[in-house]
Parts: C-alpha cells; sequence; structure tokens
C-alpha cells in the first residue's frame, strides 16, 4: 500500500480537503510508519488531521489526550459527521454510556477515542489499553506538560509513562504555543528525544494585532468596535477578573449585544450552557476570564479582546489564537494599562511558586509589556518570540498600518526617574505624577514633597502623558515595581546611563483614537448574493439543529462561500467543493444545491479566474505571489481584487497599505468625477504616485460603500 496515497485519498474522499497543507502529508508519514512526532502548527492549520488519518490507517485505535470535555465533544462530532466512528471518555458520561463506550473499544469498533490525561493513567483504563489494539497516542495541548507553559496541567506528566508501557506504539505531540524553553521541555518530560520535530511557523496572517491604552473609556471604545466593526459576530472578550467578566457582559447586554458570561465562580451546568450556546448560535460574544478557550474549536470567531493585559506573550498567542481558525479576516485587541502591570506582578510574588518559577514569569510579564510599547511591527516581535522569522513587516497590525509618531522623551524621562529617586522610591504612578504637576494635597504635605526638587517640575505633559510615560519607562527597563507587592516604583541599574545624560530614548506619542468607519469583515455580501448567503446560512442551520450540533459542524463559513463563488449545479461539482467529502455529499448535497438553484439567476458567481484570485489572497498570500505563482502581472492580481472589493469579498485595508492622507487625497479627487471615475486623470493629478492597479481598488471601495 502507497501510505501517501491512501492519505491523500482519505484527505479527499473523507474530509473534503484537495491537498495538504505544510507538513501535514510528512506528519502522517512519520506516524504511519510507526515513529514519534512533535509538531508545532499555529492554530487553525489542521494539527487534527496529522493524527486523525494515521489512526484510520493503521491497525487499531487511536487513542487521543485532550484536557477538555469541550474540544473532546467537538472533534467527535465533526468525526461522526464524515462517517467516523469515534468516541469521548469523560466523566460528562452516565455509567451505561461509559460502559457502552469501553465495549465498543474492546470490540475493535471505535477508530479514534479522546480522553483526559488523568482518566488515560488510571489503573483501569491501563489494564483496558493491554487488552487492545492501539493505533497510535496523540496528546493534544502537549504544552500543558510544561511547568514554565500558560496552561499546566500536572496530570500531563504522566504521560511520559506511555512510552514506557507501550514501546512500539507511535506518539504525537501537538501544540500550536510553545517558545524555546517550553519545547525543550515537552521533549525531555514526554521521552520525545528520538521524535521527528516538525515546526511549521507560528503566523497567522489572516488575524489583524491592536494594541490601545484603556486609561479611559475602554469599555465605550469595546462597544464602538463591536458595533461598527463586528456588529452580530462571535467574539471572545477576555477580562482579568470574574467580577469584571460578569459587570462587562451584563453592560454589553444592557447595549444590545447577546454577550455572555463564563469564568470559574460560576456553577459547572451555568459554564456548560453558556458555552454550548457559544458553539452553537451566530453571532455570541463570550465575556470571560482565561478559564475558557482551551480547545475552543468554533471556526467563525471574528474578534478576541483583552481588556488587561495577559500574563505572558505564550497566553496572548494562544488565546487570540481562537479567533480566525477559517482563515477569515479577524482582529485581536487588546487594552492595557499599568495597573495591569501592577496587578500581574502582585499575583506572581503572591503565589506559593518558588523563586525560580517567580522570576520566570516576571521576565514574560516584562516581555508582554515591551509588546505592547512595540514602535515596529508587532507580528515579527510575536513570531520573533516563539523562535519565527518575518521577514519584512506584516502591513496587518496597527503599528504597520498606522505607524505611531515619537518623541526624544530623554528630558521627560530624567524628570520622571529623578522623582521616583527624591521620594524615596517606594511610591505609585499616581502619586509620582502629583508630584511632578506640583499637586499640593495633604498627603504631600504629610511627606514633605511639596518640597523636594522634583515638584511641579513636569507641567508640560498632561496626567495621561505622565502615565504613558512611566509605562513605557518600565516596559524599557528603566524603573521597576516593587517585589513587596504595593505598587511603588524604584530605578534600576539601566536608568543611570539616561539619568547622567549619556544616552537618549525614543518614546511612543500618545495619540486620540481615530473615528473609524464601519469596516466589512469576512462575508459581507450585498443584494442577491446577500440573500443566497443567509439562506444558505440557514439551511445549514436548520440541518444543525436537527442533529443537536453547532453549525460549523456541517460546514464552514468558507464552504459556503465556495458554494457561492463556484455555484455547483450537480453533485459531482459539489463534490468538488472544499469541506464536501463524500458523507456530508450524500448527506447534505442535494439540500445546499437546492438553495443555490432557487437563487442561481440573481446571484452571479464572480469569474473563476478572479475566484482563483481571491482564494489564494484569503490564504495569505501577498498579491506579488499570487501574481508569481499564476503567471500574471501585479496590476491584473490587483485588478481581481477590485472586484473582489466592490462585492464586499475582500476590504480595501487588506489589499492597499497606503497612508491615509494619500488615501483621502485620492478619494476626494474620485468624488470629483462622480459616477464616471476616471482613473488617468487621479493618477496624473496624483503625480504618479499610486499605479493604476492601486487606484482601481480605492474605486471598487467607494463604488462598494455608495451601493450599501
Amino acid at each position: 500500500m502507497n501510505t501517501s496515497d491512501e492519505s491523500l485519498r482519505i484527505l479527499q474522499q473523507v474530509f473534503g480537503y484537495s491537498s495538504f497543507r505544510q507538513s501535514q502529508q510528512k506528519i502522517i508519514d512519520c506516524l504511519i510508519q510507526g515513529e514519534d512526532a512533535l509538531v508545532l502548527m499555529p492554530t487553525g492549520g489542521g494539527k487534527s488531521l496529522c493524527y486523525q488519518i494515521p489512526a484510520l490507517l493503521r491497525s487499531g485505535v487511536g487513542i487521543v489526550v485532550s484536557p477538555l470535555i469541550a474540544l473532546m465533544q467537538d472533534q467527535v462530532e465533526a468525526l461522526r459527521q464524515v462517517g467516523i466512528s469515534a468516541g469521548a471518555l469523560n466523566s460528562s458520561l452516565s455509567a451505561d454510556e461509559d460502559a457502552h463506550l469501553r465495549q465498543q473499544l474492546r470490540s475493535g469498533e471505535l477508530q479514534l477515542l479522546y480522553v483526559a490525561p488523568e482518566r488515560l493513567m488510571t489503573p483501569g483504563f491501563q489494564s483496558l489499553l493491554q487488552q487492545i489494539d492501539i493505533a497510535l497516542f496523540a496528546i493534544d495541548e502537549a504544552h500543558c506538560v510544561s511547568q514554565w507553559g500558560h496552561d499546566f496541567r500536572p496530570e500531563y506528566i504522566q504521560l511520559s509513562a506511555l512510552h514506557e508501557q507501550f514501546p512500539q506504539v507511535p506518539r504525537v505531540a501537538l501544540t500550536a504555543t510553545a517558545d524555546e524553553v517550553t519545547r525543550r521541555e515537552i521533549i525531555q518530560r514526554l521521552s520525545l528525544e528520538q521524535a521527528h520535530q516538525f515546526i511549521n511557523g507560528f503566523d497567522r496572517p489572516n488575524i489583524r494585532y491592536r494594541v490601545s491604552d484603556n486609561s479611559s473609556n475602554a469599555r465605550q471604545r469595546l462597544l464602538r468596535f463591536i458595533q461598527l466593526d463586528y456588529p452580530d459576530q462571535a467574539g471572545i472578550v477576555y477580562c482579568l477578573s470574574r467580577r469584571k467578566v460578569e459587570e462587562t457582559a451584563a453592560w454589553l447586554r444592557e447595549k444590545g449585544v447577546k454577550a455572555l458570561p463564563y469564568h470559574a465562580g460560576m456553577s459547572q451546568q451555568d459554564r456548560a450552557d453558556n458555552q454550548n450556546c457559544f458553539l452553537r448560535e451566530d453571532g455570541i460574544i463570550m465575556v470571560a476570564t482565561i478559564a475558557f478557550g482551551m480547545g475552543i474549536d468554533k471556526p467563525d470567531v471574528r474578534f478576541v479582546v483583552h481588556m488587561n493585559l495577559p500574563k505572558s506573550l505564550e497566553a496572548y498567542y494562544q488565546e487570540t489564537g481562537r479567533a480566525g481558525r477559517d482563515g477569515q479576516p479577524a482582529e485581536a485587541l487588546l487594552f492595557y494599562n499599568l495597573q495591569d502591570v501592577i496587578t500581574l506582578r502582585q499575583f506572581v510574588e503572591q503565589s506559593d511558586a518558588d523563586e525560580l518559577h517567580k522570576r520566570i514569569e516576571t521576565q514574560k510579564l516584562e516581555r508582554m509589556l515591551g509588546y505592547c510599547e512595540l514602535t515596529s511591527c508587532r507580528r515579527q516581535a510575536l513570531l520573533a518570540y516563539f523562535g519565527d522569522e518575518l521577514a519584512e513587516p506584516c502591513g496587518n497590525c496597527d503599528t504597520c498600518l498606522n505607524p505611531p509618531e515619537t518623541w526624544d522623551g530623554t528630558v521627560a524621562a530624567q524628570k520622571a526617574l529623578s522623582c521616583v529617586y527624591h521620594t524615596g522610591q517606594r511610591f505609585g504612578v499616581n502619586y509620582l505624577i502629583d508630584v511632578l504637576l506640583g499637586k499640593e494635597n495633604e498627603r504631600m504635605r504629610r511627606f514633605g514633597h511639596h518640597q523636594t526638587s522634583t515638584f511641579g517640575i513636569g507641567e508640560e505633559l498632561d496626567r495621561n502623558q505622565w502615565r504613558g510615560l512611566f509605562r513605557q519607562l518600565i516596559a524599557l527597563g528603566y524603573l521597576a515595581v516593587d517585589q513587596e507587592g504595593h505598587g511603588g516604583l524604584r530605578l534600576t541599574d539601566a536608568c543611570r546611563s539616561l539619568l547622567r545624560g549619556e544616552q537618549t530614548v525614543e518614546l511612543r506619542q500618545a495619540r486620540k483614537e481615530n473615528t473609524r468607519k464601519p469596516r466589512k469583515k469576512k462575508a459581507s455580501f450585498q443584494g442577491a448574493q446577500g440573500e443566497l448567503w443567509e439562506a444558505l446560512r440557514r439551511k445549514r442551520l436548520e440541518l444543525a439543529q436537527e442533529q443537536g450540533v453547532p453549525p460549523y459542524v456541517i460546514f464552514h463559513d468558507a464552504t459556503l462561500m465556495a458554494m457561492m463563488e463556484y455555484q455547483p449545479q450537480t453533485l459531482l461539482q459539489m463534490s468538488r467543493i472544499s469541506g464536501v467529502g463524500e458523507r456530508k455529499l450524500e448527506a447534505y448535497g442535494q439540500d445546499f444545491l437546492d438553495v443555490l438553484a432557487e437563487y442561481a439567476a440573481d446571484a452571479a458567481p464572480v469569474t473563476d479566474t478572479v475566484t482563483e484570485t481571491l482564494d489564494l489572497f484569503r490564504l495569505g498570500m501577498s498579491t506579488e505571489d499570487i501574481a508569481g505563482r499564476r503567471g500574471l502581472k501585479v496590476s491584473t492580481i490587483l485588478g481581481h481584487l477590485a472586484k473582489g472589493i466592490e462585492q464586499g469579498l475582500v476590504e480595501l485595508r487588506e489589499v492597499v497599505t497606503i497612508p491615509e492622507e494619500l488615501l483621502a487625497q485620492a478619494r476626494e479627487l474620485m468624488l470629483e468625477d462622480g459616477e464616471d471615475i476616471r482613473l488617468g486623470r487621479v493618477h496624473e493629478a496624483l503625480g504618479g504616485i499610486l499605479d493604476y492597479g492601486v487606484l482601481a481598488c480605492i474605486r471598487a471601495d467607494l463604488i462598494n460603500s455608495v451601493s450599501s
């Protein structure tokens, strides 16, 4: 048997995908041959196929170690939809259900079994494993084994015993989040020293990263973000405390947003109900602590918002990775302020961890803060943290799209550092700002700081500007928060050269938040196409409700979009749509063909050549890469993308990255022409700065905005 041919056949016939991505084929071949593997692949990159297909091709049942019930149930439902016999053994089962599943396991009826690590390592289950034929062990979310990781689970450490008890059974450890230290620990703790390593990169090009200071009105800004950019879209909002989760969810509901809370203080039933609602209904926003999210496989989460600073870049990457798993445009927005830093450092200092762990956690927090204060490309910095490299700035983060202004903050920084020194290195930011602004009060007089040399020397900046400056001085390592948890600031050795005037410091210029027009995200169809889109979604929801599964288990949005673009008229044509395997074609193909036929006359698809360009663009390829791959000119590719922009399939800002002033000037010139926009005149008026392809995209965006 040619295993490569067989695995491709299963990919196409069972799962409905035409070809493998990244190193999926190599990983599958490795496991089929009985060898171990360590797999790092970004969220949404197709990790599950890497063990599901070998489990189907090898003799026996594939045992998948998974940390959460929700993840198990999601995977099992999806596998059953494509005709694979799968089950999940966990605490949610009744005694009869548990016994039935074990009997299926003994009789060889199951092809894949999902099980929690603590259940896997019990003597009873270990005895059961000795009685059956095992195809492989897949250890999902493998970073949970690392004590340095952000989701450490003690029960994962026991999994090293699998290698000793079943030395002939191949093992694969998979994760989307692991820096080099965590990788080494995974290898050591799971005895994977001889395993093949597949590092597929960490980049999620469809996610736009944005960071914003939340010194004021963060909740109002969150509401505006949802209402303008993502109305009726699914999202996750993370908060640091349970109280803030409850308050934020309740406030959003008062404003007409479908928001639900989730935190460890709720009953297990309430958490389960809210999570099921989030998974099975459209447009639900989950407001949660970090207790929510691991293993959530919902593909159409359009945004993840952090209302507070995450504790590390690993946690941030893992949590933001829950957005845009379907490959469509998504956004990660982070609000943070200095109080977050103080609170998180207090958590570290007050924990029962040893000094080494505390030092590591503090360093991770400092890296997280440094990321927030970047003036360069955020994606490059985020990938570099994980040992990945991005040669050029990404063009899809806030610092690339709207580069921050900087200013020479040397003198102001010297004043701030001197104030910390002259007040005894024991006061917090608010008090230090009062000293710098000359705010005399009873506390100031009690300590005598109204008579210090730094009293009133900082009136050139306002309170918010000083707060931003202190935050950046901490991020740059010139100041540190005290180790006793009171929030006081102290000088570090690094500040000496700055105080002596031997070096200068460039700081981010605080700026007012821009008022932005609503941005079209993901599928945004108008007219007849919009009606067809909604009809396809209604049919999917109807079928999902009949079977009690989330809609995306029937078909992902990307598959529905492909149906719209290719307009299949027969089952054979439908079988060529990505995501439509044999079982789903048989179960649902005719239902969706009927919907397409009903709307076919009015909802004409875009041409095949344009569709091919749009498909490649959605996969994250640049215009230059698409042009090279298709043997076309870049201007031709831009013309295709312009058609996508005009129909609302692509957003202008995803295609064109030019200064706002230049964009506004081009739009103004076009508006002067009315309905008959002449690109030649605009090109000449701008001195030839913008080529015709870019101008065509801008014109398409204007046409789209008028029609909508």
